[in-house]
């Protein structure tokens, strides 16, 4: 097969990446909007955008993502922030362990991924996880994958974490801000701990939780 097809990136217009910004990165690991919120808070990412991809499924949308997974696709600076650091950061941040979802989020829409652009990120990745793995004594089943179309998700599950509009009903609350929506869902799904658990001092994006 040729490289170059193998790794074909899709065209995702909404990344406006600039001069500085010229890669990009995308990442799968159970709930979109945490993702976001932990890529996004990494120095020079550019905006992530949550969406779906991976499958075949025409067109995906929240709640129907057929045989798509959950993801965030997002632009850095490769000056300042390397690909590995945030392939790092991205598996100290997930468990790399488990197979069947992420969290108390279960089944294949929340499985998690590292989707490669490149052969260049695609021996990235791999070296990023033989790393890891040496460093935790365990094999890592996130699969490297290469990127294909992604699929933006609707502008209500767009920046969630940060957002200050309330929601009229949800799991956690009623007239919650989903801003504190998505802290309350975090904290219940257990994320932070299971990551701590995995990864002790190592574990990303949890000390400032």
């Amino acid at each position: 097969m040729n490289l170059s097809n193998a790794f074909a990136i899709a065209a995702i217009s909404i990344l406006s990446t600039t001069s500085a910004m010229a890669e990009t990165a995308t990442f799968a690991g159970g709930c979109f909007w945490c993702v976001e919120a932990d890529m996004e808070s990494v120095e020079d990412v550019g905006d992530a955008i949550s969406g779906f991809t991976g499958g075949t499924t025409r067109p995906p949308a929240y709640g129907q993502s057929g045989d798509h997974i959950e993801a965030v696709a997002f632009p850095f600076d490769e000056s300042v922030v390397s690909y590995r650091d945030l392939v790092d950061l991205f598996l100290r941040s997930i468990d790399p362990f488990d197979a069947g979802g992420q969290f108390c989020d279960r089944g294949h829409e929340y499985t998690s991924a590292i989707f490669v652009n490149d052969a260049g990120q695609d021996r990235i990745a791999r070296e990023a996880i033989q790393s890891a793995q040496a460093d935790l004594g365990r094999e890592i089943v996130t699969p490297i994958m290469p990127t294909s179309e992604f699929f933006a998700v609707g502008a209500y599950h767009q920046d969630y974490y940060k957002s200050d509009d309330r929601l009229a009903f949800s799991s956690v609350g009623i007239g919650v801000k989903k801003s504190d929506a998505d802290k309350r869902y975090r904290k219940g799904c257990g994320r932070d701990e299971r990551v701590r658990s995995i990864w002790g001092d190592a574990a990303a994006f949890v000390k400032t939780r």
